[in-house]
């Protein structure tokens, strides 16, 4: 989904207070549902997931702690439900005879790194995880999700635009009420620069919170390859400007940029379009790497890889070692 623009307005947009009293009965459920654990894993489970509904870099930290595990010498497994896919599961994903819009794209992408287990259900869907010789379950998104106990919650957070308004869904962005959600939380992950995220980081620190400050690496030889272009950027994810703000930092040259919702399975006219003004303009086209799987095969079209950076994430991996034990 696009985040509409009256959630970000502070103080909140009149719509978005005309919308107040339904919110309100939302955060009440929602918070009420947070507390009721339903099953615990046999497996450790850490959760790596946000505030707010949309995009906030899930993906790239969810490897990232992956990567950090097999450090450790453990063998992760992704858990997701794999969001604009069909499958429902329990199913491992397998690259070669699934597609976005049976698995979704997100796992895909984390298909290349570790096993990935496709559940709307997360207790079978660990179950399963299990049977795949993993040690640990790392599961991307589904931290207001009581189905499935977690072992460690690593709260992310853009710093750019942190949780908007503030207010729950449907007036705001907010999944559940922002003080529930600080109460399951174990540590926060802010993701770039900005007031936003430095007021949350301020928050969880005086709750005795960690606080890790990440960053969007591009692929240093992707981005040496692609100096000297003129390109149109076009994105379909949680916060496409998080995107070419990346392209901008890197040194290539956008002349333009488009936006489309998260996950956006694109027509092929929208595709022929954007080719089209790309020709006549004399740019080239240039997307990430989770538009790149629901596109497939294209050659004409470039692909900026991103990898998540945290900092002092030394810090991180005793968090990591104390849900590794947990019982």
């Amino acid at each position: 989904m696009r985040a509409p623009a009256f959630w970000q307005r502070v103080p909140p947009h009149p719509f978005a207070r005309l919308l107040a009293p339904l919110a309100a009965l939302y955060g009440r459920f929602a918070g009420w549902r947070m507390g009721r654990v339903v099953e615990h894993s046999a497996l450790p489970v850490i959760c790596v997931g946000n505030f707010t509904v949309g995009g906030t870099g899930k993906t790239p930290v969810a490897l990232a702690v992956a990567a950090l595990l097999e450090e450790e010498g453990e063998r992760p497994c992704f858990l997701t439900r794999g969001h604009g896919g069909s499958l429902r599961g329990p199913v491992a994903v397998d690259p070669a005879t699934h597609d976005h819009r049976e698995a979704g794209d997100e796992p895909l992408l984390l298909a290349r790194a570790a096993p990935v287990i496709v559940s709307g259900d997360r207790p079978a869907g660990a179950n399963l995880a299990g049977q795949t010789g993993a040690t640990a379950i790392v599961m991307d998104d589904g931290f207001q999700n009581p189905a499935l106990g977690k072992d460690l919650s690593l709260l992310l957070v853009d710093g750019a635009v942190g949780v908007m308004n503030g207010l729950c869904l449907p007036a705001g962005p907010l999944r559940a009420p922002l003080a529930r959600q600080w109460e399951h939380a174990d540590a926060l992950i802010v993701m770039g620069e900005g007031a936003p995220g430095e007021v949350l980081a301020e928050d969880a620190r005086k709750r005795g919170l960690p606080v890790f400050e990440a960053t969007l690496v591009p692929d240093p030889q992707v981005v040496e390859r692609l100096r000297g272009g003129r390109y149109l950027a076009f994105a379909g994810i949680g916060r496409p400007a998080k995107f070419f703000e990346t392209l901008d930092r890197a040194g290539l040259d956008v002349a333009e940029s488009r936006s489309f919702p998260d996950h956006h399975v694109y027509r092929e006219q929208e595709i022929a379009e954007l080719r089209a003004r790309a020709q006549r303009e004399g740019l080239r086209l240039i997307t990430t790497e989770k538009d790149a799987v629901r596109l497939g095969a294209a050659e004409d079209i470039e692909v900026l890889p991103v990898t998540a950076r945290i900092a002092e994430n030394a810090a991180l991996v005793p968090l990591l070692r104390r849900a590794l034990r947990a019982p």
